[in-house]
């Protein structure tokens, strides 16, 4: 099983699904000397095993995260009053909005079987845990498995199931924070705060995600106790990343002040660039993913399309005004070189 402990330089590429996370940035963050992870949410499985061939091919170690499914949705009533609202961004792009979606589990048992069958060396999961049975397949297979947690409790659920690995996600944390529960809000605990709580109740290995966009801030997540650092903002404006250019735009304008976490695009609890969208809907927003997200999609594309960054969903964690452009490998190993010097003195 893959030893996080061996990686020459701690810092691993998030998987952003959507589109940033590709196989190039994977195998740019391996050659930075350290490790990335693909996204598999929201692909067919056939997709899916197209990537993991494409890094496999460049003989690197690497991971794949997917997306625990939820429960069917639970107030359709909710969902259709949202789907009203959303009427105006419809008509804005003159794209139809979607029949409401009651369940999605995103082809789960499917995805478990190829990176079982392709010996994927990490797998991580996001939006739930595994089961204890699936834990136990993918263990049979060789395969390290990660759960991403946000909380305390979380974190003791996490490692009741098997796990072998913890991703603590903080609050600077950019795009879904990786809340069990539907409903639940999530805490405003900074990572290395985080990370040190739940390092100190479990002995399994922590990777400390959110917030992590300098060297400094590398060194006080390792300092903290994790093993390794996870970073996903600080690679969106990356040569290898698949990025959108609104997306990209947004992220290195001077108007882009703040982030906000917000359920507007989902459905499910995720920071973003404040835009109109969040302001107009973030209130409106019933707890139910993946309906929401499968409502907001189309508008969302189409947005992107016409060059609109009010209506596009522009996940970011709180260090987004440090993104520097570059190749993926260049960004870690300048983040690693930065973070040698060691965290920034207690004033």
């Amino acid at each position: 099983m893959f030893d996080l402990r061996d990686l020459e330089v701690p810092i691993i590429a998030a998987p952003m699904a959507g589109g940033p996370s590709t196989p190039g940035l994977v195998i740019a963050a391996g050659h930075g000397g350290g490790i990335g992870f693909l996204a598999a949410g929201y692909k067919s499985p056939e997709l899916l095993e197209s990537e993991i061939t494409a890094v496999a091919e460049a003989g690197i170690p690497f991971g794949v995260n997917i997306f625990t499914p939820g429960p069917p949705i639970r107030d359709r009533g909710a969902v259709q009053r949202y789907r009203d609202a959303l009427a105006p961004v419809a008509e804005r792009y003159g794209v139809h909005l979607p029949v409401i979606v009651d369940a999605d589990d995103d082809h789960f048992d499917a995805k478990i079987d190829l990176v079982i069958e392709r010996r994927v060396g990490l797998v991580s999961f996001t939006f739930g845990l595994p089961s204890v049975d699936v834990v136990g397949r993918l263990h049979d297979a060789g395969i390290t498995v990660i759960a991403t947690v946000a909380s305390v409790a979380d974190a003791d659920r996490a490692v009741a199931v098997g796990v072998d690995v913890l991703c603590v996600q903080g609050t600077e944390a950019g795009g879904h924070r990786g809340t069990l529960d539907l409903d639940a809000t999530p805490n405003d605990t900074p990572t290395v705060d985080l990370v040190r709580e739940v390092v100190s109740r479990n002995e399994v290995p922590v990777i400390a995600a959110g917030g992590v966009g300098d060297g400094r801030a590398v060194a006080a997540a390792l300092a903290s106790g994790a093993t390794a650092v996870q970073i996903g903002t600080a690679l969106l404006d990356s040569d290898e990343a698949g990025t959108n250019g609104v997306h990209r735009a947004a992220l290195r304008s001077p108007s882009s002040a703040e982030t906000v976490v917000t359920r507007a695009f989902s459905g499910r609890p995720a920071r973003a660039l404040r835009n109109s969208f969040v302001d107009t809907y973030d209130s409106l927003a019933p707890a139910e993913y993946p309906a929401v997200h499968h409502l907001t999609s189309p508008l969302r594309r189409a947005a992107v399309a016409a060059g609109e960054r009010r209506d596009v969903n522009l996940w970011a964690g709180t260090s987004f005004a440090s993104i520097r452009g570059g190749s993926a490998s260049d960004i870690i190993a300048e983040l690693w070189s930065d973070a040698q010097r060691g965290p920034e003195p207690a004033p």
